[in-house]
């Protein structure tokens, strides 16, 4: 299964906290009692998110987080990134692949665009998006589809 881990999960349950409170600075104590994640855990995600340049620390008395930029101007992609390393699907999906058959390998070029159409919809997804929840389903069971495009060269 595919699945993006359980801290980048947090870790945009924790910007959505701050991108709906602009410009408010939050300790991380707070921004653990308003995600309803342990103290340590919200912690461990600032860090990386800092350093990502997602979000800014602030010291002294009244230190804490906020947001970098506007909600609107972070996307998902820079998120997943920022928690996990550059986007890659399979092995061979980045570009400093560490893969002993890629040059012979003939799937290369199709996991390749598929890496691609992920990261474009990781793109497509602002953290303000986010902030606001989707109608449920449909009753036939389909998923909301998100558009895409896709440049096969």
């Amino acid at each position: 299964m595919l699945r993006v881990t359980k801290l980048t999960d947090y870790a945009t349950v924790v910007l959505t906290v701050l991108a709906s409170r602009p410009g408010e600075v939050l300790s991380a104590s707070e921004l653990a009692e308003q995600s309803g994640l342990e103290p340590p855990t919200v912690a461990k995600l600032l860090k990386p998110l800092a350093q990502a340049g997602l979000v800014e620390g602030l010291r002294g008395v009244r230190g804490g987080y906020r947001l970098a930029r506007e909600a609107a101007q972070i996307t998902l992609v820079e998120v997943v990134e920022a928690m996990e390393g550059p986007l890659a699907i399979t092995e061979c999906s980045h570009d400093h692949s560490q893969c002993g058959i890629a040059h012979q390998c003939g799937v290369r070029s199709n996991w390749r665009l598929i890496n691609d159409v992920v990261a474009d919809a990781l793109r497509a997804v602002t953290l303000a998006q986010m902030l606001h929840p989707l109608p449920p389903p449909s009753g036939d069971g389909r998923r909301r589809p998100i558009a895409v495009r896709v440049a096969i060269t």
